[in-house]
């Protein structure tokens, strides 16, 4: 759901209109190139590979920052409140003094220190970029739609030898496994996929968050074998629409069907909204633990 919701028509629209004023630019010799623009991000989702690349942890640590201050201020702010409330109602003080002694006791402590974090991260990534953004070293994994391959990339002797280890083997040979993590409001899930006869597995714990519901790791299975199925199209989804025509078995899907190139693009939000619902519904829906386990019948995973 991340990868469909994340490109809207209008992102996409706006990223084809900034893609052509380059163009223009470029042509007529007044195109200044952004700020890390050309920097290799590893990370790549197109016909052909879908590979993941995590920023490094001292680039994370400003973002987690940053969404953790915000995130703090908004979920104290319900109990802020109700506690100023009470205080107000219990006092036989003014509800100005009342507020003046938490602006000076309580609020600097469960406020001030969330929105200090809040302000320092937010100047750092928006105004001081070459503070806080490092490019990754390289990708933690890759799927490829064309040669039917896992990657799994090894930096272990990387710090010493420069030396990024690869471990390639067919998508087939791979098995996915609903990994469970139990806290106070009960399991997550996650999505780990494992080579069937090596220790070496792909936990996506990056590319989605432990989730409260088992049907969204499910759909997140069922994405990538549909993405790696060269029998079938590429999964219909508006961050793969510019590249739908470069895979010669979708490119003959659709024009069989007659799917317009331009169909979430040119799509207005009301519309998007409704196959954004009708997405999350099919997801909850999935059928993935009723479906027959057709490696049953060679594998022992007991052993």
């Amino acid at each position: 759901m991340k990868l469909f919701e994340d490109s809207t028509p209008e992102s996409m629209r706006f990223w084809e209109k900034v893609a052509k004023e380059k163009e223009e630019k470029q042509a007529n010799g007044t195109y200044v190139p952004a700020i890390f623009e050309g920097v290799n991000l590893h990370s790549k989702c197109d016909n052909e590979r879908f590979r993941f690349a995590p920023l490094p942890s001292t680039s994370q640590f400003w973002l987690i920052m940053l969404q953790f201050s915000k995130g703090s201020l908004i979920v104290l702010f319900l109990p802020l409140l109700i506690t100023h409330l009470v205080a107000i109602d219990a006092s036989h003080l003014s509800w100005q003094n009342v507020t003046i002694e938490l602006l000076l006791s309580v609020y600097p402590v469960f406020v001030g220190i969330p929105l200090l974090l809040w302000l320092i991260s937010h100047v750092v990534i928006y105004h001081f970029p070459r503070v806080w953004f490092r490019a990754p070293k390289g990708p933690d994994w890759e799927l490829n739609r064309r040669t039917g391959l896992v990657t799994i990339f090894d930096y272990k002797r990387h710090r010493k030898e420069g030396v990024i280890d690869e471990f390639v083997a067919p998508f087939y040979e791979f098995d996915a496994y609903m990994t469970t993590t139990n806290n106070r409001h009960g399991p997550t899930y996650g999505l780990l996929l494992q080579h069937r006869y090596e220790d070496r597995k792909i936990n996506f714990h990056m590319l989605m968050n432990a989730d409260d519901f088992q049907q969204r790791p499910c759909a997140l299975w069922d994405f990538l074998q549909n993405y790696m199925d060269t029998s079938g199209p590429i999964p219909d989804i508006p961050l793969f629409e510019p590249y739908r025509h470069l895979d010669p078995v979708t490119a003959s899907y659709d024009q069989k069907r007659g799917r317009d190139p331009r169909y979430w693009i040119d799509m207005d939000d009301a519309t998007f909204k409704a196959e954004v619902d009708a997405m999350w519904q099919r997801v909850y829906a999935i059928d993935t633990f009723s479906r027959p386990n057709l490696m049953a019948r060679y594998v022992d995973y007991g052993s």
